[in-house]
């Protein structure tokens, strides 16, 4: 009777074990898929920035020393 007593309490911390598990991959997963969704929108940004400086004047690179304020 003892035997079958413990494989019951096994049992049962097993299933806890899974139900907790089974709540962390579920809390990961979502994380995992804002995490995507933020990734796409700063990649969308950053497109749009790189279009934006695109259109602007596409001068030869200037140094921000070239730059200096006229009291130097």
């Amino acid at each position: 009777m003892d035997s079958a007593h413990d494989t019951d309490r096994r049992l049962t911390a097993l299933e806890i074990k899974a139900s907790f598990s089974e709540d962390l991959l579920d809390s990961l997963n979502a994380l995992l898929a804002r995490q995507q969704q933020q990734i796409e929108q700063m990649a969308a940004q950053i497109a749009l920035l790189r279009q934006q400086a695109a259109g602007q004047d596409a001068g030869p690179f200037r140094s921000l020393r070239d730059e200096l304020p006229p009291h130097y």
